[in-house]
């Protein structure tokens, strides 16, 4: 027996999977901060057919704007991933920062853990098991590595951003090496900034515009000489 609201789910999660992939063009025309926004029917309306609609919606719009090259960061030069919670408190001004700097977070581990590409609706409850299993925050380094490994080829990026989460431990992967290990098997830059999913008394605005200028003008200066090293 196909289970109605499971079907559901698994329609919205591949539309919500298309909606996060349209970043993978140049320029992107979608964000991570955008995806925290529009990540909502994923989260609270899995299983209603409203979910759906909405995914099928946005992604027509997502892919005539990629197919008429209207970027989310006007002048869009530099791509980055982030990985961890989001900063609720600060979307608005982390956006506007890397905007700034014609820098792009185009993908991101959060709004992805809302895709669950294993739900079968021909097969609820175990599909659903596997799907619970399989969550990014389930796993061990070694699988979270290669999974961030493949977002990187996929969306071409220029670096990471790790997001150290005080109060969620569980979602940040910056306290074991792991920025390190893909900086060096990668060959590039990662950033790492402390902060917190909710209690902004663990954030600073000031540091945190320090350390992302800093790690923009690095990624800038390592074009500008891969350039150069081409050209010679």
């Amino acid at each position: 027996m196909v289970h109605p609201a499971i079907s559901a789910a698994r329609e919205a999660s591949d539309l919500w999977e298309r909606c996060l992939r349209t970043a993978s063009h140049r320029p992107s025309p979608f964000t991570f901060f955008d995806g925290t926004i529009h990540m909502g029917p994923a989260v609270v309306l899995r299983g209603a057919p409203e979910a759906a609609v909405y995914y099928r919606t946005l992604l027509a719009e997502l892919e005539a704007r990629a197919a008429a090259g209207v970027a989310a960061v006007p002048g869009e030069s530099l791509r980055l991933y982030w990985d961890g919670m989001p900063v609720w408190g600060r979307l608005r001004a982390l956006s506007q920062t890397f905007a700034e700097f014609r820098t792009s977070v185009v993908a991101s581990t959060y709004c992805n853990s809302w895709i669950f590409s294993t739900l079968d609706a021909a097969d609820p409850w175990r599909s659903m098991a596997r799907a619970s299993v399989e969550l990014f925050i389930a796993r061990s380094d070694g699988p979270k590595e290669r999974y961030i490994e493949e977002m990187v080829s996929l969306y071409g990026v220029d670096g990471i951003v790790f997001h150290d989460c005080r109060t969620c431990p569980n979602n940040s992967n910056t306290r074991y090496g792991m920025p390190r290990r893909i900086s060096e098997r990668l060959g590039i830059p990662t950033l790492v900034l402390d902060g917190d999913v909710n209690d902004l008394r663990c954030f600073s605005d000031e540091q945190a515009r320090t350390n992302i200028e800093g790690f923009v003008e690095q990624l800038a200066d390592a074009r500008s000489a891969s350039g150069r090293a081409i050209r010679a």
